[in-house]
């Protein structure tokens, strides 16, 4: 698809969401349908000085290894894809799915097989990017398939996915850098906090020590369009239920009616009215997949609905979303897995959240 507001886009992901300096090594990585932007994108890098590398892969890989590897294939890490995330300054991801049920029909076990052997390369990325070694950004390139899910037009799914950004303004970096102002008071309040709770009216009600750890905000740094804060609770406190509110996608399966239970940080029981054994399957990755790396805050409220679409649903102003596996090392959790799963609680039909017994969000508008 062309559309003007792409050149816009990669300006803004180059010049802004990583800031490109002279000479850094720059990944550009995309499925073959994102390659407008993928041209854009390298074209600014060029301007800005950096050494860009394109890596596309089409998503039919994964089927492929899921279906055809052999258990040692499965469990293999690439040691040139080690050496590249050891080496990059920028990583700049774009998500252009053609088919988003793709897997499907692969054994899920298999799927947990290959993204448990990423796991090295997810603690490189990770505690690269918290040493602020390296910057990355991840997108969303319009495409049939994402629409598809979203129950629109490619036309109304590209205009929902530009205006998210911003793009429409004609100074998108000037109202990311207002957003970053409004959410870092949001920020600091909960710096000084210790203790995070979240109920809502679908029977969520979840406790978990915040103390110490970090509170980022996320101003259109890492992902775009952005629009959260979020921190990583005390791996071991975390007790209480959590009632998903929308479908969780992951690897292109969908679960839904996901119910946690959490006693001392870890998951004890689990179930879902669809893709069950899956969920499971996730759960059993490895020693972390239990434990939750991610509390959040969505804020974005030029996003209003729910679109299958993580980037997009974990955004949603007026609610609130939690992460099984991996954490991020900066928030000050440390829980390590090949598992980083996003799921959204909705608190717009009834809910708040608590911050050392102080309601900082009443039914999804926040109350500072």
């Amino acid at each position: 698809m062309f559309d003007p507001r792409i050149e816009r886009l990669a300006k803004v992901l180059v010049n802004y969401s990583v800031g490109v300096q002279k000479d850094q090594l720059v990944r550009i990585a995309a499925p073959p349908l994102a390659m407008p932007l993928v041209l854009a994108i390298y074209r600014e890098v060029l301007n800005a000085g950096g050494q860009p590398f394109v890596r596309i892969a089409p998503e039919e890989l994964t089927e492929l290894l899921a279906k055809h590897g052999s258990d040692e294939q499965l469990r293999f890490c690439n040691p040139i894809s080690l050496y590249e995330y050891e080496k990059i300054d920028c990583s700049i991801g774009i998500w252009a799915e053609e088919n988003t049920r793709a897997t499907t029909n692969c054994d899920p076990k298999r799927l947990s097989a290959i993204q448990s052997a990423r796991k090295p390369l997810n603690e490189i990325f990770f505690n690269r990017a918290a040493a602020g070694k390296l910057r990355w950004v991840g997108t969303q390139y319009p495409t049939q398939a994402c629409a598809q899910d979203a129950e629109m037009s490619l036309n109304e799914y590209a205009d929902f996915v530009f205006t998210a950004g911003l793009l429409d303004c004609p100074d998108p970096v000037a109202e990311w850098k207002k957003i970053s102002e409004r959410q870092q008071r949001l920020v600091d309040l909960l710096n000084r906090k210790k203790h995070y709770r979240v109920v809502a009216a679908n029977g969520t009600d979840v406790s978990m020590s915040i103390e110490n750890h970090v509170w980022i905000n996320c101003d259109g740094h890492e992902n775009f369009p952005d629009g959260e804060v979020f921190s990583g609770p005390v791996i071991d406190s975390v007790n209480g239920q959590i009632n998903f509110s929308f479908p969780a996608v992951y690897q292109g399966r969908e679960v839904q009616d996901v119910k946690l239970t959490f006693r001392d940080g870890k998951v004890v029981d689990a179930s879902a009215g669809k893709g069950e054994d899956f969920l499971i399957s996730m759960l059993e990755m490895d020693a972390g997949s239990r434990f939750l790396g991610e509390c959040a805050i969505g804020t974005n409220y030029a996003i209003k609905r729910y679109t299958r679409n993580t980037l997009f649903d974990e955004k949603i102003g007026g609610t609130v979303h939690f992460a099984l596996g991996a954490g991020y090392p900066e928030t000050g959790n440390t829980n390590q897995s090949g598992l980083h799963w996003d799921m959204v609680v909705d608190l717009r039909q009834g809910g708040y959240v608590e911050a050392d017994g102080v309601k900082i969000s009443q039914d999804g508008r926040l109350l500072i």
